[in-house]
């Protein structure tokens, strides 16, 4: 009972304090985006350097990885500064790091290169990608609108909230009970179902897009979501560890709250490409 009112309190605080900085505007968006860009990088690289024994600097890696958030918020948000220049920086952080293993005496160069190269295209890529998505909808003047990001979060706690319900009255046949013994096709249906009908609810208040294409997206958030989950469920399982981390009481850590929208955040920009809304 304990744990259980942790996990709400912690929950509730996570997702107010995320809606809030998505709302209030571009500079707390940026700010809280960069700061969970940090923390992801940081806490991936923490979690390869105890299974892998990675050398390359884990500060380093998760200064890059807030930066290439930095330099994609400048280029879509900023003052139209030249995006070479912008990214000048991140190339010469990357490129150092490559460079570095040549003198390294103790790590394994492939691993340093591969894991270093995941925790940037897995934990920073999807998070630089939301200032994309932040433009959609921007009334004239402004490059920033809170909608489409804050439409994707909404979208996967509804599914999650509505797959733990369903997968826990009615669950009985397994997902993937290798990785995830606890997921359910019954849980998943029930997470789609409510993630469409929020969609749908959605399409009435704001006509960026039709109730088919807010349908749509949610299918998408939907699958690649659940699938997101289930690829750090299987790094978990591999690594024989539960939580990611511990920074979230009763929610573990910043990549197990994250895990379904580093997924889904890519998939939707396709897909919102794909109908035209980007």
């Amino acid at each position: 009972m304990k744990n259980f009112i942790v996990r709400t309190l912690t929950g509730a605080l996570f997702a107010v304090t995320l809606i809030a900085s998505i709302l209030y505007g571009k500079a707390t968006f940026g700010a809280m985006f960069t700061l969970v860009t940090i923390l992801s990088v940081n806490e991936f690289c923490n979690l390869v350097k105890r299974y892998k024994k990675t050398t390359f600097p884990t500060w380093l890696a998760a200064i890059a990885g807030g930066y290439l958030y930095i330099a994609t918020f400048m280029t879509f948000h900023g003052n139209n500064a030249a995006p070479m220049t912008l990214y000048a920086p991140y190339i010469a952080i990357v490129a150092y790091i490559f460079i570095r293993q040549l003198f390294d005496t103790e790590g394994k160069a492939l691993d340093n290169y591969a894991y270093f190269t995941m925790s940037q295209i897995y934990a920073a890529l999807p998070f630089a990608l939301l200032n994309i998505l932040a433009t959609a909808g921007a009334s004239a003047g402004s490059t920033y609108f809170y909608l489409l990001p804050i439409s994707i979060f909404a979208l996967v706690w509804c599914n999650d909230t509505g797959a733990f319900f369903v997968g826990c009255s009615i669950g009985k046949h397994k997902m993937f009970e290798r990785v995830s013994p606890k997921k359910t096709w019954e849980g998943f249906a029930g997470g789609a179902i409510v993630a469409i009908i929020a969609a749908v609810a959605a399409s009435r208040f704001f006509t960026i897009m039709n109730v088919w294409e807010w349908a749509g997206m949610a299918a998408v958030v939907v699958i690649s979501g659940t699938f997101g989950d289930l690829i750090e469920s299987s790094m978990k399982r591999e690594m024989q560890i539960k939580d990611s981390g511990n920074m979230l009481p009763g929610h573990g850590g910043i990549l197990d709250r994250f895990d379904s929208t580093m997924l889904a955040t890519p998939c939707v920009m396709l897909y919102l490409s794909f109908i035209g809304v980007l």
